[in-house]
């Protein structure tokens, strides 16, 4: 340890925000050269603040209450502008918890990661993108990020940020919405990089497994809380088909097709897909990043149009685009995208984002408009001081609980959860399953919950539906597909 170089040192860092909450208690940290440290902690610890802070980008608003940052031997909360845009240019490569937001949806694939590069050849840009496990063979780098999957946008962005060939990568839960398989390869190859570029590798993350598997050294933010019990599994009818299995009923899509084109190479996303979810029953959607779980979920909520096959509720065509649905059909569905911090609007407080769908569908009378916003904060674990707080003033597990607020505001029949637990630390996540369980049995509210935490989806599912390669591979009762382990 004493013969391996310190590039990044905190002493003693706290930031709050002046009246208001404490982003990051006092933390030390030291990141050496050929190391990976992982961050942990309970969601709304400062994972996310401590590593903005290494870059110097403190959240709005924020002020260093006490402490230092030193990076490579520079003061980053004392350099000027020009010097630090240097500095991350370089020699410090950032990856945030939404890295969707910060990939141009204009640009290609090859054209993000060459844009910064070091050597922007189209060798070396396809050396990286494989390196990072990602298909080149199959028309990726051509495609634009909003093609891609959550988990392939998220390792394009890790290759963005390794072109540069970083002194320091910076990573905020660089696993979210992976499945176990590129958890474990994402996983080995931090530690290969540690090792051979020697770079020093800091994550922030919730995942145990990923730790172990990589972390040399990890400094714990909080206080660690033994995981409650998992509830037994959710009530299935007797004959274990899904509640409310009338025919007809509920949200159903028969016969999806949906591809993408790119330069003349097409790539479908959706080949025939059929799927059904009953009133008051929870359904997962399961399968490899890029499988097509998030493109299904986007033609369930009307965001984007299918090529081919037809959407009904409760027996009844349903258009395919979201505006063409009436107000009622919109309100009676919602989604919870993947990514909150690029969901939510960075300009409104969390009381204002709450308050517009409960007025747009006139969900709360005039008057009690400030009590309900209280109450669907509440509803997800959050204080009702919140409401004057702005996105930039949360967690990544805050932000993804104001978005399952915003999306139950109108009182939806089905609610389309997209990787909602994948940012949220054990406890968190269960706390949330929990709260959507709740919902599912008082409101008799339809989940379609899209996951890779095979755990949760079952405990907490009836059925589920298993993609592969843009296809439905199998389905039926979750506890004959995934069952529950305790």
């Amino acid at each position: 340890m004493t013969d391996t170089p310190t590039v990044v040192g905190v002493t003693d860092l706290e930031i709050r925000v002046p009246d208001g909450p404490v982003l990051l208690a006092r933390t030390s940290l030291t990141l050496r050269r050929g190391r990976v440290t992982a961050l942990t902690g309970p969601s709304g610890s400062g994972k996310s603040t401590l590593l903005r802070a290494v870059i110097g980008d403190l959240p709005a608003g924020a002020h260093v209450t006490s402490g230092t940052v030193d990076v490579l031997g520079h003061d980053v909360l004392a350099l000027p502008a020009e010097r630090l845009r240097r500095l991350r240019r370089h020699h410090v490569a950032y990856v945030g918890q939404d890295p969707a937001s910060a990939l141009d949806p204009r640009m290609r694939v090859r054209r993000i990661v060459a844009e910064t590069a070091d050597d922007p050849s189209a060798r070396a840009v396809r050396d990286l993108l494989a390196e990072c496990r990602l298909p080149v063979d199959d028309g990726l780098p051509d495609r634009r990020p909003g093609t891609l999957s959550g988990g392939q946008q998220r390792r394009v962005a890790l290759a963005r940020a390794l072109a540069r060939r970083p002194d320091v990568l910076l990573l905020d839960e660089p696993t979210a919405g992976l499945d176990t398989a590129l958890r474990d390869d994402i996983g080995d190859l931090l530690r290969h990089l540690a090792t051979t570029r020697r770079i020093a590798v800091v994550l922030a993350c919730h995942d145990p497994e990923l730790v172990a598997r990589c972390a040399d050294d990890v400094v714990d933010l909080g206080t660690t809380t033994r995981p409650r019990p998992r509830p037994a599994a959710p009530a299935t009818a007797t004959d274990d088909r899904p509640l409310a299995d009338a025919a007809g009923s509920g949200l159903a899509a028969h016969g999806l097709d949906v591809t993408f084109t790119q330069q003349g190479r097409s790539y479908r996303a959706l080949a025939g897909v059929g799927f059904s979810a009953a009133p008051g029953s929870a359904t997962g959607v399961v399968g490899p990043s890029g499988s097509g779980k998030t493109t299904l979920l986007r033609v369930l909520a009307g965001l984007q149009r299918p090529d081919a096959g037809t959407l009904t509720l409760d027996g009844r065509p349903l258009p395919a685009v979201a505006r063409r649905r009436d107000r009622t059909q919109q309100r009676r569905i919602q989604l919870v995208p993947q990514n909150p911090l690029g969901a939510l609007n960075p300009a409104r407080t969390i009381g204002a984002t709450l308050t517009r769908p409960l007025r747009l569908h006139r969900a709360a009378p005039k008057g009690d408009v400030a009590d309900r916003v209280a109450e669907l904060l509440d509803d997800v674990g959050l204080p009702a001081g919140f409401a004057r707080r702005y996105p930039h003033e949360l967690s990544g597990g805050q932000r993804q609980r104001v978005s399952i607020a915003r999306a139950l505001a109108p009182g939806p029949d089905v609610l389309l959860c997209d990787e909602v637990t994948s940012a949220l630390d054990a406890d968190t996540a269960v706390t949330v399953m929990e709260l959507l369980t709740r919902l599912k049995a008082g409101r008799r509210l339809t989940l379609v919950l899209v996951s890779h935490e095979l755990h949760l989806v079952g405990a907490y599912t009836d059925t589920v539906h298993i993609l592969d390669a843009g296809r439905v591979a199998r389905s039926g009762p979750t506890h004959l597909l995934i069952p529950v382990t305790r």
